[in-house]
């Protein structure tokens, strides 16, 4: 990867990060010490889904929508969860005062099948029960992204099926957007743009995208990536503030006549996109994608208040 390469997850360096304590099965162990068996289901398979979160000013934003899509995908797979969305929001809330920790803050919550008495796929073989962690760090962007955008590659890894594996799932096996990215970096790009199995334009390795063409938004059908709790939230905000927003198939040549693009995650918010395969999109202006993040940031607020207020 060159020097000046970016990811939508670049954050700045916080040395507290180094003293964490992580969640693992209802303890809380330094991250030195924090460790789960070579015979894990998500050690030995990728056998389990994963949400992130974020936590802004006490409030972690949105949890009612991770927690469903995190219950659904589990029941899915017939991933037993031993605890119910208190429960998890309990231990989210014990890690977090373990580790004084108020805002500007990243979670990853992970549930794997367990560990296995022998080193095979069958999910039988798991019997000991779930292995839960959460992993929680100071964690902020850093700001050079919103200026300088992100460079994305069209990458030859798509997006599949869902009777291969549905992309819906936010699940342990990331493989194949692991390759996306590494086609991405190989193309001296930051992350890669994916398509669906018709060509059509889906979203990239680690986040959904959009783009604006003529002042409206697009984005995919949402048929073969993970729909977004901050993809949801962004067309929930355009309609309600008069935003042309569709989802749609649309392909690389509209990409490349559009005036701006973006990419929306948990941790990102939104992101812009600086170019597609070495080409700019658009002329750096970016007056959609300003007023989206500030319509978010404000969505957040609002958010957090009523969390507080109510709780």
């Amino acid at each position: 990867m060159s020097t000046d390469a970016h990811t939508t997850h670049d954050a700045l360096e916080d040395p507290r990060n180094a003293d964490i304590g992580i969640y693992v099965n209802g303890e809380i162990v330094h991250r030195d010490e924090a460790k789960v068996s070579v015979y894990d289901s998500g050690f030995m398979l990728g056998d389990g889904m994963w949400e992130g979160l974020r936590l802004y000013d006490g409030v972690w934003a949105y949890f009612d929508a991770h927690m469903d899509r995190f219950f659904d995908s589990c029941k899915a797979v017939s991933l037993y969860v031993d605890m119910d969305r208190q429960g998890i929001f309990d231990a989210l809330e014990k890690t977090r005062a373990a580790n004084g920790m108020e805002t500007d803050v990243h979670c990853r919550l992970m549930l794997t099948r367990g560990v296995k008495v022998r080193p095979f796929q069958h999910p039988s073989l798991s019997q000991s029960g779930p292995t839960l962690v959460i992993i929680m760090e100071h964690s902020k962007p850093v700001d050079r992204l919103q200026g300088a955008g992100i460079r994305l590659a069209t990458v030859p890894q798509v997006r599949g099926l869902p009777m291969s594996q549905d992309a819906k799932y936010n699940s342990h096996s990331k493989l194949n957007c692991v390759i996306a990215c590494l086609q991405a970096e190989q193309a001296g790009a930051d992350e890669g743009l994916m398509l669906d199995p018709h060509g059509f334009v889906n979203t990239t390795n680690a986040c959904n995208f959009f783009i604006v063409k003529k002042g409206e938004v697009w984005t995919s059908t949402g048929d073969y990536c993970m729909n977004g709790v901050t993809r949801a939230k962004v067309i929930e905000l355009c309609k309600a503030d008069g935003i042309p927003v569709f989802e749609r198939n649309f392909s690389l040549v509209d990409v490349h006549g559009a005036e701006e693009a973006f990419l929306t995650g948990t941790f990102g918010a939104q992101t812009p996109v600086a170019s597609l395969d070495g080409k700019p999109i658009g002329t750096g202006e970016r007056p959609v994608t300003a007023r989206i993040q500030g319509l978010y940031k404000q969505a957040i607020a609002e958010h957090v208040a009523a969390i507080k207020v109510g709780g």
